[in-house]
């Protein structure tokens, strides 16, 4: 069963260190999860994230609901048993990619109606039909089936949304029927502060497992998004995880772990490593330069992942410059891991009482390019 416990808070921030415990393992806060959004993570195997150090990875209702569709995924055991990943999972709502991806025909009190981004099928989605769904899949953690709000957006408009997403989060907990899975609520409310409260209160006053900050970084400035992320974690429990979906960059990970946030997930990483860029403790670079053709340098002299124990900066440029597929596997490995080296640190500077120390340096590095 679920269960989060905090082992240590920061004296000077509102960072924390916790556990997490789902039916597939235990997982350490704060812990940021690689994106499998169709049941894999891109370039990577299930051996390489683990040796990776990843102990969650999320997988996405939407993409998984259209392929492979929910028959298969239960005649497998769920996407855990049929991805041969033998830790926890995480599923969002599908909401996200409903608003984002498909061409919407008519939001409902109801639901969406929408057509499939493969093949213009109509399709229709629900609180309860979000749920089945997640249920399908088997993730340990699920979220509850929300309406993105736009940016920019009238006050009014996010007051309806915020409304509008509490009531199909109540409906979505009403239709769960595996207890073994989690429940997040999303909190909604935009760039308004008013309206952040509101949306914690009522999801709060419902009740779950956990909850998520959603609607952040599709737009905003920088400093506006991590204000509103900072208010919006000091209104939810202190005994809950919070988790801030789809960001972001290393900066933003390590500045949201000290606004008290415990949960991560981005493409990022990932993406990043296909398009030829690399992140590391002094800054991202792109593999792509000319002037590292004859670079015996790895790619971050802090790293001990597989790609930098094992191979040079000339040969990962000449791997991308030539179109070799090994190219996008090992700069996704690298930065998988680096981003996984963040939390870890993170957590380990929260138990050591040296978080706001460990932060600056980070930053303060971070800002410096190769």
């Amino acid at each position: 069963m679920f269960s989060f416990d905090i082992e240590y808070k920061d004296s000077e921030t509102s960072a924390r260190a916790g556990r997490i415990k789902t039916p597939h393992g235990e997982i350490e806060t704060p812990i940021f999860m690689p994106v499998g959004t169709v049941g894999s993570v891109k370039a990577l195997s299930p051996e390489d994230l683990n040796n990776a150090g990843a102990q969650i990875i999320l997988g996405n209702t939407y993409h998984l609901y259209l392929r492979p569709g929910t028959e298969v995924l239960k005649h497998f055991g769920g996407l855990a048993a049929f991805s041969s990943w033998n830790k926890p999972t995480l599923t969002d709502s599908g909401g996200f990619q409903v608003f984002s991806l498909a061409e919407l025909n008519k939001i409902t009190e109801d639901g969406v109606s929408f057509k499939s981004h493969l093949d213009g099928s109509s399709l229709y989605l629900n609180p309860e039909k979000s749920i089945e769904i997640q249920e399908a899949i088997g993730s340990d953690i699920i979220m509850s089936f929300d309406e993105c709000i736009p940016y920019p957006a009238t006050y009014e408009y996010v007051k309806n949304s915020v409304d509008r997403t509490a009531r199909w989060a109540l409906r979505g907990k009403n239709a769960k029927k595996r207890d073994e899975q989690a429940l997040f609520g999303i909190v909604q409310g935009g760039i308004y502060e008013d309206m952040r409260k509101r949306s914690a209160e009522q999801l709060t006053s419902i009740g779950f497992d956990g909850y998520s900050i959603g609607g952040l970084s599709v737009g905003e400035e920088i400093s506006t998004m991590y204000e509103i992320c900072g208010y919006t974690a000091s209104l939810l429990p202190q005994d809950k995880p919070r988790y801030l979906m789809g960001v972001g960059t290393p900066e933003d990970i390590l500045t949201c772990i000290g606004l008290g946030v415990d949960m991560f997930d981005c493409v990022m990483p990932t993406r990043n490593a296909r398009n030829g860029t690399l992140f590391t403790s002094s800054g991202k670079f792109s593999i792509k330069r000319a002037d590292l053709a004859f670079s015996d340098e790895k790619i971050d002299e802090n790293c001990s992942c597989y790609t930098c124990r094992n191979f040079s900066r000339g040969y990962l440029r000449h791997l991308y410059k030539a179109g070799e597929i090994l190219a996008l596997r090992l700069n996704s490995i690298h930065n998988i891991s680096f981003y996984l080296s963040i939390v870890k640190n993170s957590r380990n500077a929260v138990k050591e009482g040296k978080f706001k120390s460990f932060q600056q340096e980070m930053l303060y590095r971070l800002k410096n390019n190769n």
